[in-house]
């Protein structure tokens, strides 16, 4: 998928062929947005195609940054030192970020912007109410499970832990996500937005680390 502007193409064009950001303001705030974000991503090493997300990139630094939330987790929030620091827990959480939450959360975005392929407000709107509304409670509902199943809970033990930390992940996801996600759909072209997401999700992963190995 292209932008969605004729101008934001004519600006795309532009900006490979010289490295630098046209310097026609009458293209409008989005351009810049669009050479910001473009930056950002490709120091973090995760630039794509004009147009598509590589799975290639996006998975592979989810992966990577679920494990960063993790050693955050473990070192700054339960401050188990170097000598305690689980690095299994850690390899989960990367292989959790590789195998499950960057292709399902980077296939949901596609999908999402399908149902609702406008660039307005009123479509950035109705594109976060559905992802915080619909996905979101799916999400953690799959992912704190799957956590405790990996770590060796039997069904009767992950569910009475579902049960207990399921209503608490889901009122913390709310304090966060809302606002980035409608700034995410409103500015952010659909191929860097998991780049994006997994930028601000590096506090939100230290935190469902934490959640997800309480006992």
């Amino acid at each position: 998928m292209g932008c969605h502007h004729p101008w934001e193409r004519r600006a795309l064009k532009q900006q490979q062929g010289t490295g630098r950001l046209p310097q026609n303001s009458a293209l409008g705030p989005r351009v810049l947005e669009t050479h910001s974000v473009s930056r950002l991503t490709s120091l973090l090493g995760v630039a794509a195609p004009p147009g598509r997300c590589s799975d290639n990139t996006c998975v592979p630094c989810t992966g990577s940054l679920m494990g960063l939330g993790d050693v955050i987790s473990q070192q700054l929030v339960e401050r188990r030192g170097l000598r305690e620091h689980q690095a299994g827990r850690t390899l989960t959480m990367v292989c959790l970020g590789c195998g499950f939450v960057g292709p399902v959360v980077g296939g949901w975005y596609r999908v999402l912007d399908r149902l609702v392929p406008g660039t307005a407000k009123v479509d950035a709107l109705k594109k976060m109410l559905l992802d915080q509304g619909g996905f979101a409670p799916c999400f953690l509902g799959c992912f704190l499970p799957l956590v405790g199943t990996l770590n060796g809970l039997s069904a009767q033990d992950n569910w009475a832990k579902l049960r207990r930390d399921y209503p608490d992940a889901l009122v913390t996801n709310y304090y966060l996500w809302p606002a980035v996600q409608l700034a995410n759909f409103y500015l952010v072209p659909l191929h860097y937005r998991l780049a994006v997401v997994q930028c601000v999700a590096v506090v939100w992963n230290s935190y469902l680390s934490w959640k997800a190995h309480q006992l």
